[in-house]
């Protein structure tokens, strides 16, 4: 059995700054301090829970026609990434660590949507983070605001 490995991409919001969740890998707080008393399952459960939230917004914005190019910059870039999450996922975390590294999209097998060819990839990003963010505050009042 594969071991769930964290979705953590180095810029951890939630220990440094106190954030209910994390900039980067979209956990809640409490996910990323016990996430190693987590069960696979349970560990699981909160990839999922990011993968489609993060899919579906990244896939607004950007198509991959590539996974492979995708896959193979992932590569070269050092970058981990899980195989059993949606490559919008991998999209968004490579994203968000290395926009400064990248020199086009189309070398990561990926386009921008129609409608938002003028738009910088950095306020794309930013958007999709704000709306990360409103989304996993939603989620987190619906289902954990009585745990607090």
């Amino acid at each position: 059995m594969n071991t769930v490995k964290t979705p953590c991409i180095g810029i951890c919001s939630t220990t440094s700054f106190g954030d209910r969740i994390c900039r980067g890998c979209k956990r809640f707080g409490f996910e990323v301090i016990n996430w190693n008393q987590y069960s696979e399952q349970e560990k699981r459960a909160v990839l999922t829970r990011i993968d489609q939230l993060t899919s579906q917004r990244i896939a607004t914005r950007f198509r991959i026609f590539s996974v492979e190019k995708l896959q193979q910059a992932l590569d070269d870039y050092r970058f981990f990434y899980d195989p059993q999450m949606s490559p919008y996922c991998w999209l968004h975390n490579l994203l968000q660590k290395r926009l400064y590294r990248i020199n086009s999209l189309s070398e990561l097998g990926v386009e921008l949507m129609p409608g938002y060819a003028d738009v910088p990839v950095q306020q794309l990003l930013q958007d999709i983070n704000e709306e990360l963010f409103t989304l996993s505050e939603a989620h987190f009042e619906r289902y954990f605001n009585n745990f607090r």
